[in-house]
């Protein structure tokens, strides 16, 4: 019995932008269906911050290195898109582990890595300036 194998020829970074985008756009959906009533499709205020996420996530200089948003560096939302964004994971987040709870498991795993790698990384610069971690 042979077994197949698929192989991925995606870069990782673009794996991991694509999932994102698939869990701020699951995320805006709850909050959209919770807040606005809409069912099926997204009402116009939300359809456009969805775009708006979408396109910085595709722009995002850190490509495969990305953090989360929320941990990031940069801050390359608007102000008035980030508070919009941040409104909808404050509601939509608890109930990603209901509704979504596989895609909300693997995004909290890939943020506590991505965290642990951060961590790592300032802690051997420290050492390696010889200044005490």
């Amino acid at each position: 019995m042979s077994k197949n194998f698929v192989i991925f020829t995606v870069p990782f970074g673009m794996i991991m932008n694509e999932a994102e985008k698939r869990v701020v756009g699951e995320m805006i959906a709850i909050y959209c269906r919770g807040r606005h009533g809409s069912s099926g499709q997204l009402c116009g205020e939300c359809e456009k911050l969805y775009r708006y996420a979408e396109q910085r996530l595709e722009r995002c200089p850190f490509g495969e290195q990305k953090p989360t948003c929320g941990s990031c560096t940069v801050h390359c939302y608007k102000s008035d898109m980030r508070q919009q964004i941040c409104e909808v994971m404050r509601m939509a987040g608890p109930r990603m582990l209901l509704l979504h709870p596989i895609d909300a498991l693997r995004h909290f795993y890939r943020e506590h890595q991505r965290d642990r790698r951060y961590t790592r990384g300032a802690k051997i610069r420290k050492n390696e300036t010889g200044e005490t971690a």
